[in-house]
C-alpha cells in the first residue's frame, strides 16, 4: 500500500474553524400563503417561477458567461415553466448553499428546490417538505489526486477528508467511517468552491460528496486526470426536487412533469419530432401530446402541456446527454428501466 500524505494539522485548523457564509438574496420574496394551491396561485399571479439551485456545480446548475444559469436542475426547473406558462425562460434563479437551501425554500424565498438534494425520511417529515421524485440516482463516493496512488476508499484510514456541513453526505462519512473502523480527520467548509480549492491545494487528501458532484468537480479542474473518483460508492442518493408540504396541485405539476420526460423518452418522443407524433397512433402517445384523453386537465394545465416541456426542454434523455454526459457521467441507474435502469414513471393515463 502507497501511504497518502496528510495535510499539516495547522492548516485544517484555519479551515476547520473557517466562518460558514449564510445566503442572503439579493430580493427576498415573502412567505407564500398557506394552502394547497397557494403556491401556484402565486406563481401565476407573478409570472414567474423561482427556482432554489446550487451556486455552481458543473453539469447540474451553474451560470455561464453571460449569467445564464444551465444544468440538469436548471433545465428541470425550466420543464417546470414550460408546462405552467408555455415557456421555459421565466424562471428565476436564486442560488442557496447546503445550509441555506432549506430554509429558503421553507420561508416561500423560493417555490422549488431543484438542487442535487438527497430524499431522506427526516427531510421528508420534519422539515416540511414534499420530495416530488427522483431525477438523479446517485450515491457518496471520494476523490483524491491520482498522484496519491489511492486506489479504494479503505486506504483512506488516517487522512484527512473534505465534506460539506449540513448535508446527508457528512453523517454517511462518520457512519462509514465507525462501519469500517476507519480514523479520518474532517475539514468541514460551507461553500463548495472553498472546500474544492482546500482540496486543491492539498489541505484535504480526500474531498466526498455525490458521485456526480465528484465528476462535475473534477471536470472543472485545470487537468481532470490529476484526480481520481474511487470506485467505492458507500450511499444511496436518491436526488429530486422539493417543494412546502401541502402545495399538493403544485406538487401534482412538479411530479408528473418529470414522469412526462421519463415516459417521451420511452416512447420516443423528442424535442425534434413531438409536433410530428402527434399523427403516432400509439394510444400513449396521443394521451401524451394532448390529443386524447384529459391529462391536462387533471394537473390543471392545458392540453399541450407536455408538449411545450419535450419540445422547448426535451426528454429526460435529451437533458441528461445535453447537461451529464459531457462531463463524464454514465446513464447507470439512471437509464430507463426497460433499459436495465431505475428510471420508471407511472401510466399516464
Amino acid at each position: 500500500m502507497r501511504p497518502i500524505r496528510l495535510a499539516t494539522l495547522g492548516a485544517l485548523g484555519a479551515l476547520a474553524l473557517g466562518t460558514c457564509f449564510s445566503h442572503t438574496a439579493a430580493a427576498q420574496q415573502p412567505a407564500a400563503p398557506s394552502g394547497p394551491t397557494a403556491t401556484l396561485d402565486a406563481i401565476r399571479a407573478r409570472g414567474t417561477l423561482i427556482c432554489g439551485v446550487n451556486a455552481g456545480l458543473a453539469g447540474f446548475s451553474q451560470p455561464d458567461s453571460q449569467g445564464n444559469w444551465r444544468g440538469f436542475d436548471v433545465d428541470f426547473c425550466r420543464a417546470v415553466s414550460a408546462a405552467i406558462f408555455g415557456d421555459p425562460s421565466k424562471v428565476r434563479y436564486v442560488p442557496t448553499t447546503t445550509q441555506s437551501r432549506f430554509t429558503a425554500l421553507q420561508s416561500g424565498e423560493v417555490d422549488i428546490l431543484s438542487r442535487n438534494t438527497t430524499w431522506s425520511m427526516s427531510r421528508d417529515t420534519s422539515l416540511g417538505l414534499d420530495f416530488e421524485g427522483i431525477t438523479f440516482y446517485d450515491g457518496q463516493g471520494f476523490m483524491v489526486k491520482t498522484s496519491t496512488g489511492v486506489k479504494t476508499a479503505k486506504e483512506l484510514d488516517g487522512a484527512t477528508i473534505c465534506v460539506q456541513p449540513g448535508t446527508t453526505t457528512e453523517q454517511n462519512l462518520t457512519d462509514w467511517a465507525r462501519s469500517n473502523n476507519i480514523r479520518f480527520t474532517p475539514v468541514v467548509i460551507e461553500r463548495l468552491e472553498e472546500l474544492v480549492a482546500a482540496y486543491v491545494a492539498g489541505r484535504c487528501d480526500a474531498f466526498t460528496t455525490d458521485v456526480s458532484g465528484l465528476a462535475g468537480t473534477r471536470s472543472a479542474q485545470s487537468n481532470p486526470a490529476d484526480h481520481t473518483i474511487l470506485p467505492d460508492v458507500i450511499s444511496k442518493e436518491p436526488l429530486g426536487p422539493s417543494i412546502r408540504h401541502g402545495d399538493q396541485r403544485f406538487g401534482d405539476i412538479v411530479r408528473w412533469v418529470h414522469f412526462a420526460m421519463i415516459t417521451a423518452e420511452e416512447l420516443g418522443v423528442t424535442s425534434a419530432n413531438v409536433d410530428s407524433m402527434a399523427n403516432d397512433p400509439r394510444p400513449d402517445v396521443q394521451r401524451l401530446v394532448g390529443k386524447t384523453g384529459d391529462l391536462g386537465q387533471m394537473v390543471g394545465l392545458p392540453a399541450n402541456w407536455a408538449v411545450n416541456v419535450i419540445k422547448r426542454v426535451g426528454n429526460y434523455g435529451e437533458v441528461f446527454d445535453r447537461n451529464l454526459t459531457p462531463i463524464g457521467i454514465q446513464r447507470g441507474p439512471n437509464a430507463l428501466w426497460n433499459k436495465g435502469g431505475l428510471q420508471y414513471a407511472p401510466p399516464m393515463r
